[in-house]
């Protein structure tokens, strides 16, 4: 475990604006077409709202038509955790960074090859880092 996840609900709550706050430590989803990295088409790698953590490339993002940033496997197989979410009458699998806990999504199995995963992320719980020109 890493300091990140032994922070208190206080220091997130001091240290992230209320929307990342809300989905990262609360697992809230924002709203579709809302975010700003939805329809993002620059090189880079996204990280982690919460702890700047390396999870996907743009080299992995795919318009997937749904209104959030979709991926089809995390930068590093061990870059991201999941759990069983029950919020929903159907179970979804939920995405959460592997080094803070943060909640960043729902991962599907309707994305496209070569993994037939459809990571379902919120721009909210990203930074994105713009590869150099």
């Amino acid at each position: 475990m890493t300091l990140e996840s032994n922070k208190t609900d206080k220091q997130w709550c001091q240290e992230l604006s209320d929307e990342r706050y809300r989905v990262l430590r609360q697992a809230r989803t924002e709203r579709a077409f809302s975010g700003k990295y939805w329809d993002n088409h620059r090189d880079g790698v996204y990280r982690c709202g919460g702890c700047d953590a390396e999870l996907f490339t743009s080299g992995t993002k795919f318009d997937s038509g749904t209104g959030w940033p979709s991926f089809y496997q995390p930068a590093a197989g061990d870059a991201v955790e999941t759990s069983r979410d029950w919020k929903m009458l159907i179970p979804r699998t939920e995405v959460h960074c592997r080094r803070c806990g943060g909640h960043l999504g729902h991962v599907f199995n309707d994305g496209p090859r070569p993994t037939g995963k459809r990571y379902c992320i919120n721009s909210c719980s990203l930074t994105f880092d713009p590869q150099p020109q």
